[in-house]
């Protein structure tokens, strides 16, 4: 007899959501991720990690003589914000996530070092395959003065619902 027979446990019973399908979403559905202040660490583990060297991502003298009031955070490092793993769209496509196919974003202000960045994924479109179906979220980011500083798109294949769970329904 297995552990989770005798006491009731069972690990598959941890989920932060009851998985859903394709057929399961709405357009104008949201996905916040949490919101995140932006300070030396994670500067220094976007530099790690990129391999970028340019002094106006780690030098705030340089970033000064350049009209900057602090350093300047990469567009990489903001968009990256919007990964949906970073919040619950993954956790709600449990069973259903393919993967992500395509990305896109546009830096429309700069972000500083101490900025609080809010990111957010809207579906704005279901694209219906006969299996899959692809998923268009906008992507935003605001920091904490409500402005508007990262807007994107992303794409991500999804699972419709099997057949055999489509009939109990």
């Amino acid at each position: 007899m297995s552990q989770s027979s005798v006491s009731g446990f069972d690990p598959a019973q941890h989920v932060l959501s009851e998985s859903h399908y394709f057929e399961d979403l709405t357009l104008g559905q949201r996905f916040n991720n949490p919101s995140r202040t932006l300070g030396d660490a994670n500067f220094a583990a976007f530099q790690l990690a990129s391999g970028d060297n340019h002094p106006i991502h780690y030098d705030v003298e340089y970033c000064r003589r350049k009209g900057h009031r602090e350093m300047v955070a990469h567009g990489f490092q903001i968009a990256m914000q919007t990964a949906p793993g970073a919040g619950m769209l993954p956790h709600v496509l449990e069973d259903s996530l393919i993967g992500l196919v395509e990305q896109s974003s546009k830096f429309l202000k700069p972000v500083y070092r101490g900025d609080t960045v809010y990111p957010s994924l809207e579906i704005i479109e279901l694209i219906p395959g006969k299996t899959t179906g692809v998923i268009r979220l906008k992507t935003t980011v605001h920091n904490q003065e409500g402005e508007l500083v990262m807007e994107g798109e992303q794409k991500m294949l999804v699972r419709k619902r099997p057949l055999d769970q489509s009939a109990s329904l």
